[in-house]
This record gives structure tokens, sequence and C-alpha cells, in this order.
């Protein structure tokens, strides 16, 4: 899967998307898009990260997150059997619909917080949790009507936490995100042969110094962290797939196995031949 922009496609017919389940735990993908979207996950410790904001999440993890806040796929890395809901919502949904309707006016008020990020606890979190997972059940119809109610349901709860303290509000104009899709495509489609931060900072037509900065301000990991993770990603989709370690390394680009080794190790927490057992088909877990 690539890593780039998320957008809604000019022929989408409805002002919101729904992904029941979807499933990129083996992915590290750090991505951004203009539409609001709502996650729940359940079933799964794992780590919340959104714009700056890094925390752990225990059991399951509602959030709210704005327009263009970047943030990382609640269930990357989660090894456990989990369920999770994503609900996006486009910008015209509320310039169109939600701002000029006097009685949603709550509502409204929770999508301009939603700027700051919000993760929702308690008995919002359990109800709106379940009303998610039954969504993609409904007729449209039913589901518009649905998804009004879960955020009404959002705009009146005083059960949540606000993840940063300033919003973050158009942090990226239109040339930045191009110039982000653009880097991360290129990665995606050379992540097998060697890069340097020189042919990526080319790529913006920038020096390798003005790069780093600029990179490490726009993400918050330098260019080589970033690179690793995903090399590393689509290094555990192809020892899940049966390529033995040797094949795996060189095939993601790195160019010393025991670089690999080391690098698979720091971002996994475990090295290459620990997590091939662990995840063989006759591998028994010890808890």
């Amino acid at each position: 899967m690539k890593i780039q922009l998320e957008t809604f496609r000019p022929d989408d017919k409805s002002s919101f998307r729904l992904l029941h389940n979807p499933r990129l735990n083996d992915l590290f993908y750090w991505h951004f898009h203009p539409e609001y979207e709502l996650v729940y996950i359940e079933g799964a410790n794992g780590t919340r990260h959104v714009g700056d904001h890094i925390s752990a999440f225990e059991g399951s993890d509602l959030v709210l997150i704005g327009s263009n806040i970047p943030h990382l796929n609640f269930d990357y890395g989660i090894q456990t059997d989990y369920n999770k809901e994503v609900l996006h919502l486009s910008t015209d949904f509320k310039d169109t619909f939600i701002n000029q309707i006097p009685e949603l006016s709550e509502i409204l008020q929770l999508f301009e917080k939603s700027q700051y990020g919000i993760a929702f606890n308690g008995n919002t979190k359990r109800e709106v949790g379940k009303r998610l997972k039954t969504l993609h059940q409904l007729r449209p119809f039913e589901q518009f009507l649905e998804v009004l109610h879960i955020f009404e349901i959002l705009s009146v709860s005083k059960e949540y936490e606000l993840l940063h303290t300033l919003p973050q509000i158009n942090k990226y104009s239109k040339k930045q995100q191009r110039r982000l899709k653009e880097i991360y495509a290129f990665v995606d489609e050379n992540y097998q042969q060697k890069i340097t931060v020189e042919k990526a900072a080319s790529l913006c037509n920038m020096d390798k110094a003005a790069f780093c900065r600029y990179f490490k301000k726009a993400t918050g990991k330098t260019f080589i962290s970033f690179l690793n993770q995903y090399r590393i990603s689509q290094a555990k989709r192809l020892l899940m797939h049966g390529k033995n370690i040797s094949e795996t390394c060189y095939e993601c680009g790195f160019e010393s196995l025991s670089y690999f080794n080391r690098t698979f190790k720091k971002i996994a927490a475990e090295n290459p031949s620990e997590f091939k057992k662990r995840i063989s088909p006759g591998h028994v877990r010890a808890d």
C-alpha cells in the first residue's frame, strides 16, 4: 500500500466514507488528509500518534482528528486480534451542511475543536464504539442519520481530552501537501534501491541541510528514520509471506544484513528471526 496524501475521489457521491475493519497493522502509515477522521479500535494496546502527540492506549481508543493533521494508523504493530472502524467526513460536510444549520451548532463546535485532536473515554467511547461497529450494516440514509447522531453524542460529551494545547490548523499548504506526497511516493517506488538524502532533497529543490530541517519539522522524524520505518514495514510483509531473512534484507533496500537486523530490532523491538518465528503458523504464544 502506498504512503500518500489521502483524498476523496471527485466522483465520490457520499459526504462520508466508512472503512470497516481495515487492516494496516504491518505498515507504518504516517499520513494526512483534508477529511476529518473518527477512528475507533478495540481489542488492542497500541500507540496514539496524532500530530505532535504520542501516547499509549490500552484496550480501546476513540479519537477525532481534524483536517490535515498528520497521524499514524492506530493499529500499527498490533499482533492481537482487534476491531477497527474509521469514518472520514469531507470538509464540505462541515462547511456546506453543518455550518448552515443552527440546530447543529454544537456539532460545528466539535469539528472546530477537532483541530486539537480529541480522545474520548468512558461511556462516550463505549456507546460511540458500539454504534460505529454496526454502521456498515445500515442503508445509506440510515447511515447518514446515525452519523449525525454519533457526532451529536460526541458534541455534548464531557468525557474527553485534547491532544494538543494549540489547534493544528492548516499546518500544510497545498504546496507542502504536494511536496510531501512526492516524497512519500518516491520512497514507495524506490525503497528497494539505495536512497540518499541528497536525492530526496532534490525532489524539493532544497540542499541537504534545508531538506533535513524541513522534513523533521513536517513529520517529526528524520528522513532516514522515516525511510527505515517504511522499509521495515515492507520487510514484515515479506517475512509474513515466507521470504527468508537474507532475501528480505536486500529486497527492502538494506545493503548490510547486520544493519538490517539492528534496524529491525530497534523499530520492531524484536529481531527478524524472532518475528518470523512468532508469526509462523505453528508457533504457540507463551501468554
